[in-house]
C-alpha cells in the first residue's frame, strides 16, 4: 500500500482484526436493520451493487436478494479478518468477497449502480478521498448509502461520549463532504434506531 495510507490502514485493522471474531455475536439482533436499509437503496433485478467496508458481510444476504441472481455482489474490507468471518458466517454464497481499501478499489469506473456501506466513514482517516473513489466507481445517477443501525446521538450515549457537531456524519457536514466527492445527498434518517444517508452519483 502507498506510503500515505500505510499507517491509516494499520490503525483500521488493527482496531478491527481484534474484534472481528465476536463481531456477529455482539450484535445479534442488526439483521432487519440491514435489510430495511437496502430496501431503500432502490436496487433492481440485475443491478451490480458494492458493499464498502462490508466487515463481516452482514449486508451481503439482501443485497443479493435485491439484485437477483443474474445482479452481482462485491464486498471489500481492508481487514483481512473480517474477511475471513464473513467467509466462516457462510457469506460467499451471496457475493464476491475483496480484500481493498475502499480508496483504492481494483473497480472499473462507472462499473457499479450502487454501493452500501455500513460503519464506513468514521472509519476513513480522508473521508472525502474514500468518498469520491466510491464515486468513481458507480455510474452517474447511481446510488449510495451510507448505514449505521444506530443513530449518531444514541451510538454517543452508548459510548458515553459527548455528541460532537463536528462529526462528520452530521448533516450539513455530511452534505458538504458529498458534494465536494462526487455526490448529492437526497435524504437523511438520523433517528434513534438508525442512521441512513441516502445519495446521488452527480450526472
Amino acid at each position: 500500500m502507498p506510503h500515505e495510507t500505510s499507517d491509516e490502514t494499520a490503525r483500521v485493522r488493527e482496531f478491527f482484526s481484534v474484534r472481528a471474531a465476536r463481531w456477529d455475536a455482539r450484535f445479534p439482533d442488526d439483521g432487519p436493520a440491514y435489510e430495511a436499509a437496502v430496501g431503500e437503496l432502490g436496487l433492481r433485478e440485475g443491478d451490480s451493487v458494492l458493499d464498502a467496508g462490508c466487515g463481516t458481510g452482514r449486508a451481503l444476504p439482501p443485497l443479493r436478494a435485491a439484485v437477483g441472481r443474474r445482479g452481482t455482489v462485491l464486498a471489500a474490507d481492508v481487514t483481512p479478518e473480517m474477511i475471513a468471518e464473513a467467509v466462516r458466517a457462510g457469506r460467499l454464497a451471496s457475493g464476491r468477497l475483496l480484500l481493498a481499501d475502499v480508496r483504492r478499489l481494483p473497480l472499473r469506473t462507472a462499473s457499479l449502480d450502487a454501493v452500501f456501506a455500513a460503519g464506513l466513514v468514521s472509519h476513513l482517516g480522508g473521508p472525502e478521498a474514500g468518498l469520491r473513489e466510491l464515486a468513481r466507481v458507480v455510474r452517474p445517477g447511481g446510488a449510495l448509502a451510507l448505514f449505521h443501525p444506530v443513530g449518531r446521538a444514541a451510538l454517543a450515549e452508548r459510548q458515553g461520549r459527548v455528541l460532537s457537531p463536528d462529526d462528520v456524519r452530521a448533516g450539513p457536514n455530511l452534505r458538504t463532504l458529498l458534494a465536494g466527492s462526487g455526490w448529492r445527498l437526497t435524504s437523511l434518517d438520523d433517528g434513534e434506531d438508525r442512521y441512513l444517508a441516502l445519495a446521488a452519483r452527480a450526472e
